[in-house]
């Protein structure tokens, strides 16, 4: 035994044993947040429940149930609900999502089953998606166009799901048309406005630019009006028709269907239209905008915002990283400054996020922007453009967060390269920037890919500096629109990390955004293992594509 310890086979195991441990729970807990995530877009079921009230009144409701407990009667009994004739020590409820925003006061609801007298699932229920005000539960009456019916009973389905698909094509149209056409003249009309400020500034605005700059404007309003009209147009198509439901207080209602998105029966659907339906569901989260304070709809902006942001922040790392990793290791020489300088940047990975992003915001934001717009945009204050936080400065401020990480690692590549390479082409008539170029940094290349890896995993899930330095709850528009100079890097951004945070602790809706906390921290998992794999590709190319040369 004491020969056996001595051999080091059991610091081995306790290793080996140590990694799997790790593994497993890592991998657990990728398990259960795609659980709860992707469970969120699978189609539930559709309660018709009659709850009988605590005055022995019994009231229907319908709605998807969203949760379970078991509690403790005596729980209940604290908060003053008496259950006649139950003596169990403990019971169930569930939350229900009644949906149906304006007609209730909550759109969640804890049931207790001994209140349930009846619960069915009838194949009838609709769920109606909306931009605004939630899910709507009930039974499809009737389809109207300008009042009149236009279905039967027996093809309401198909006349409403028409009617529905008619509505969201005529939406996307007008927020096309809004978004680019219009967009692109408010901004030729902003920048004109900016145009004549500066000629004013400058002591330069004749007559002539005058009634030039008149004239543009002039022509664009024109065909702002056209395209005004247009937008109206396509409005007053969309709200057309509406349709009639009977929700679970047994009335009637009309709804407008310009606020439709989707209409389905889950209760009806049978297991390959689940599926159907569950990808479809992914897919709307994934490249649809997010509404009712994030709450409901996609993240699209946040997956963009998150991905533009990260690409910023390497080809700024990338560079800074590398060439301070050659000069500390090729010609730095070693003393104590140069040993002093390797301490401060080891150091400098240890220090708060936080800090990164108050300096972010001292200086790169007041002081840089501040300075940038006195300089190049003085005739857009006292609006800042660079002024205030930004995708530009929130690339910056995690470059330098991230830093220290592509130097350690440059330079750990670039002691493992012989010295024998370097003085074989010193001799050969290279010059010391030909031998860098040429030899020492493509082979230290895939070292430098690993710094980017580490750089992208941190950069990817830092929230702390980002709310100081560019990221808000809702970016308008992205940084990236077909207006020159095309990349917008004065503009704020979202990012799938603060959203996470937003939905989880800062939702007036808890109960809505819990399922898309799973979901939306799943899918920024996915996006980092998507960039890491990408870079680990690239990696993999330059070793085999460079190692002959360490023969």
């Amino acid at each position: 035994m004491k020969d056996w310890f001595k051999s080091g086979k059991p610091w081995i195991w306790l290793t080996a044993g140590s990694v799997s441990i790790s593994l497993i729970a890592v991998i657990g807990l990728l398990i259960l947040i795609g659980w709860r995530g992707l469970s969120f877009f699978w189609p539930a079921q559709i309660h018709e429940m009659d709850v009988r009230a605590t005055d022995g009144s019994i009231s229907t409701i319908i709605g998807e149930v969203y949760d379970s407990e078991t509690i403790p009667l005596s729980r209940l009994q604290e908060s003053g609900v008496e259950l006649d004739n139950y003596n169990e020590e403990m019971l169930d409820r569930w939350l229900i999502k009644v949906g149906n925003r304006e007609y209730v006061p909550l759109d969640f609801t804890w049931v207790l089953e001994p209140q349930i007298v009846r619960d069915e699932t009838p194949k009838d229920l609709a769920k109606l998606e909306r931009a605004k005000d939630g899910n709507f539960y009930g039974y499809v009456v009737d389809v109207l166009e300008n009042g009149e019916s236009v279905a039967t009973s027996d093809n309401v389905r198909a006349v409403l799901r028409e009617r529905i698909e008619r509505v969201v094509e005529l939406n996307e149209q007008a927020s096309d048309l809004q978004d680019s056409d219009i967009g692109a003249i408010n901004y030729e009309l902003n920048d004109l406005r900016l145009q004549r400020r500066a000629l004013e500034l400058e002591g330069k605005l004749t007559e002539a630019e005058e009634a030039r700059i008149a004239a543009e404007e002039a022509q664009l309003r024109a065909d702002y009006e056209v395209l005004e009209a247009e937008l109206f147009e396509l409005r007053e198509q969309a709200n057309r028709d509406a349709v009639v439901m009977r929700d679970m207080r047994g009335v009637e209602v009309t709804l407008p269907m310009y606020r439709m998105l989707d209409v389905s029966f889950p209760n009806d659907m049978g297991l390959l239209a689940k599926v159907g339906h569950f990808f479809v569901e992914i897919g709307k989260f994934i490249s649809a905008d997010p509404r009712e304070a994030n709450t409901e709809g996609g993240v699209f902006p946040a997956i963009f915002g998150t991905v533009f942001m990260v690409l910023l922040m390497s080809i700024i790392v990338t560079p800074f990283g590398v060439v301070a990793a050659i000069y500390l290791h090729e010609y730095a020489g070693k003393n104590a400054i140069t040993r002093l300088i390797r301490i401060a940047v080891i150091n400098l990975a240890g220090v708060p996020s936080i800090v990164y992003g108050v300096f972010g915001l001292g200086f790169f934001v007041y002081m840089v922007g501040g300075s940038l717009d006195q300089i190049f945009y003085p005739e857009a204050l006292p609006s800042p453009t660079f002024g205030t936080p930004g995708v530009m400065w929130a690339a910056i401020t995690l470059a330098i967060l991230t830093l220290p990480v592509v130097i350690v690692s440059t330079e750990e590549g670039l002691s493992r390269i012989p010295s024998t390479l370097r003085e074989g082409s010193l001799a050969l008539g290279a010059t010391k920037a030909e031998t860098l170029w040429r030899i020492i940094i493509p082979m230290a290349s895939p070292a430098i890919m690993t710094g980017l890896i580490l750089a992208v995993a941190r950069a990817a899930g830092e929230v702390a500096p980002l709310m100081l330095v560019g990221v808000v709850k809702s970016a308008p528009m992205l940084p990236v629109d077909g207006n020159f100079p095309y990349f917008h890097l004065d503009r704020k951004f979202m990012h799938l990390g603060f959203h996470i945070y937003d939905v989880g602790f800062q939702s007036p809706n808890v109960e809505a955004a819990r399922p898309l906390v799973y979901a939306t921290s799943f899918l920024l998992v996915t996006v980092i293992v998507g960039l890491n794999l990408t870079a680990i590709g690239v990696r993999n190319h330059l070793r085999e594509k460079y190692r002959s040369l360490e023969h």
